[in-house]
């Protein structure tokens, strides 16, 4: 039998073509809307044009313009954020899915796992080594797709508020309305991929996390998904029109623009703007509560109505905020003072508790989970109580404990390491490079995500029973060695929090 090396699917707007590899199908770069640049800047995306013949799909597209993470950070190699513009260069022409099928026979129906990246609002695309989908789609017999769209300024900038008058209703959400534009792209062509359109699976981890925390609130997304998954960034509140319209006019005082000549913004260099936002701070901008495409905060103060019929699955890892320091050297003392500094008279009973949890932990390590604890897992909590108090679909909840063997285990159960498991990326150096320990770990997670994208519930016979999750008894899949179940895991941390002032962001 002659070996295929390339394969074709048909798309609304055109052929395309792509490679196979290991029996996987793969289509990169494939576009699900028109460029953003010049007249489409800040508007909501446009359709792609149709062309003729056969569209390779053998590459990565441009991501969305940012700069790489810094290669001095430890963190960043650990998760090769310094690679986010790596793949496909960058631009304006953006809007490009990435798709990983094990066949394209329409009547196939596999389920579609649909993974929306990290980075915040800010930075990495669907491109990223961490979201390469090969793998999980061979291991589950899935379609995987992953998806690169509009961030920053260009996704996020309310000029609405700004110049009632102009052509922005959409700008302050344009990289929300960028996924579902992506989403009903799989509605109308996945089928074409041996993909189920009435199985589509949305999970993202992190900023991806929060894009998907939005997703569940936002009426347009309503029916384009049928789960979802939220890893490490739980989203409640969104930026207020006044939060969003004072960013924005310092943005375009930056820029030398007025009011008189705010239109021009739309032909200047990306460049331009590239560099004002990440002189302000790139992670700033993220969606506007503008009260149309979003008329309520997303899970504050319930969760809500618009994916009540939605099975969820809520994450966070233990150390989760230790991708914010460097502070490995940190010692007791350096610990005390820190805690003192932000806590006052709760910082000795707060470092009591912990100590008495994690007697062997460092102290960086021990700062990293309390930060954790203070914003990524208190929001997960909520998110998660608010979800089950619905009483409609249910939501399962986990806690990544296993630790990375990397760069000699200082980070502990970091932020992000549980993305290439679910990724069944087992050769990932933040999950142990390929080692037996890896596999399992991939075996557990990912064996869950494909479980839960085709039934809606993640349970399989590589982990325990994992019960649903409800605010009285809190049952929790530790995903560590081994994986196990757990009521209200280390309730006693949680019950302190509980106790303090709420944070205004997930970083406590």
């Amino acid at each position: 039998m002659t070996r295929e090396y390339f394969c074709t699917a048909d798309t609304a707007n055109g052929k395309i073509r792509g490679v196979i590899s290991g029996g996987v199908r793969q289509f990169k770069g494939v576009p699900y809307a028109a460029s953003t640049a010049g007249a489409n800047r800040f508007q909501r995306p446009q359709p792609v044009a149709p062309w003729a013949g056969v569209r390779d799909s053998f590459g990565y597209g441009p991501v969305s313009p940012q700069l790489p993470s810094d290669i001095g950070s430890d963190y960043a190699r650990l998760v090769q954020f310094d690679l986010n513009v790596g793949f496909g260069g960058m631009g304006e022409d953006c809007l490009h899915l990435n798709i990983w099928t094990p066949g394209t026979a329409p009547g196939e129906k596999r389920a579609v796992l649909f993974c929306i990246h990290g980075g915040g609002f800010a930075q990495s695309s669907g491109n990223h080594p961490l979201y390469d989908g090969a793998k999980l789609a061979q291991f589950g017999d899935v379609v995987v797709v992953s998806v690169t769209h509009r961030l920053s300024s260009l996704g996020y900038l309310n000029l609405a508020d700004l110049d009632p008058s102009g052509p922005w209703a959409d700008a302050g959400v344009a990289g929300m309305l960028d996924l579902v534009a992506a989403l009903e792209w799989v509605r109308d062509n996945i089928g074409g991929f041996g993909g189920d359109p009435g199985r589509v699976m949305i999970f993202g981890q992190s900023g991806g996390g929060f894009k998907v925390s939005a997703l569940l609130g936002m009426p347009a997304a309503r029916g384009l998904f049928h789960r979802a998954a939220v890893q490490s960034g739980s989203l409640l509140r969104l930026l207020s029109r006044e939060e969003g319209a004072r960013l924005t006019q310092t943005f375009t005082e930056k820029l030398g623009l007025s009011k008189a000549s705010l239109r021009d913004i739309q032909s200047l260099p990306w460049s331009s703007l590239l560099a004002a936002q990440t002189e302000l701070g790139e992670h700033l901008f993220s969606p506007v509560l503008d009260g149309t495409h979003f008329p309520a905060h997303p899970f504050d103060p319930a969760a809500p109505l618009d994916s009540i019929d939605v099975p969820l699955i809520v994450s966070t890892t233990l150390d989760d905020a230790g991708l914010f320091f460097n502070t490995f050297a940190l010692t007791g003392a350096g610990l005390e003072q820190l805690l003192a500094a932000t806590y006052g008279a709760k910082a000795a009973p707060l470092l009591a508790l912990y100590r008495a949890h994690f007697p062997a932990k460092s102290p960086y390590l021990l700062y990293s989970q309390i930060i954790t604890d203070a914003g990524f897992r208190r929001f997960a909590h909520a998110q998660a109580e608010r979800k089950a108090a619905q009483a409609r679909a249910p939501v399962f909840t986990y806690l990544w404990e296993w630790t990375s063997p990397a760069y000699d285990g200082k980070f502990g159960a970091v932020h992000a390491m549980d993305v290439a498991a679910s990724f069944y990326n087992e050769r990932d150096v933040i999950v142990g490079g390929g080692s037996r320990a890896a596999r399992a770990m991939c075996d557990a997670l990912a064996g869950a995500w494909v479980s839960f994208a085709k039934t809606g519930d993640p349970n399989h016979a590589l982990i325990p029973d994992w019960p649903r999750f409800d605010a009285v008894h809190r049952p929790t899949m530790i995903f560590g060695d081994p994986p196990r179940v757990v009521n209200d895991p280390y309730g006693e941390i949680r019950a302190f929090w509980q106790e303090m002032p709420g944070p205004a962001t997930v970083f406590g």
